[in-house]
């Protein structure tokens, strides 16, 4: 089962948020990703890009060690895990994707977190991922700036051709 908890949280240490995750994945048998929503081009690629990394998974084709880099590194259309971390939250007010994995998901003790639909594409996260995917000024003219999450998507997807 594949959930995602979308909203706003204030994180005041990041790490200590990290850990928390780390903590609650291991304890509870899950995976857990903490992603910044307002990097995501929509729900659309958030899934598409799990769906890829546990695919990679499945067939032994993984680039990280564990599935939420895994994840990261195709929400990020990236090989690097570097680069990928670009897409993480951050100390202060975050828009969050909390994407969790597992047979049985309880995300209560996320109760920081304020469910708000902040996945959604619109056209105040363009610039930030026209730099993250690389989207090109050609590409834009070419397609129009409505379709900057399909260019996203396409980048997710060319990842698995990446060497």
């Amino acid at each position: 089962m594949i959930q995602i908890l979308q909203g706003t949280i204030f994180i005041e240490d990041k790490e200590k948020f990290l850990q928390k995750l780390n903590k609650i994945s291991k304890d509870k048998g899950i995976v857990l990703q903490a992603i910044d929503a307002d990097k995501l081009a929509g729900e659309e690629h958030i899934r598409f890009a799990v769906k890829k990394a546990m695919n990679s998974f499945k067939a032994g084709r993984n680039i990280a060690n564990d599935l939420a880099k895994e994840i990261m590194l195709y929400a990020a259309g990236t090989r690097q895990i570097n680069r990928s971390m670009k897409l993480g939250v951050h100390n202060g007010e975050n828009n969050i994707a909390l994407v969790a994995i597992g047979e049985v998901i309880d995300l209560s003790a996320f109760n920081e977190i304020t469910p708000k639909p902040v996945l959604q594409y619109n056209s105040s996260k363009n610039n930030v991922l026209l730099e993250i995917f690389n989207i090109t000024e050609e590409e834009l003219k070419a397609r129009g700036e409505e379709k900057i999450p399909e260019l996203v998507i396409e980048r997710v997807a060319l990842v698995d051709v990446m060497k």
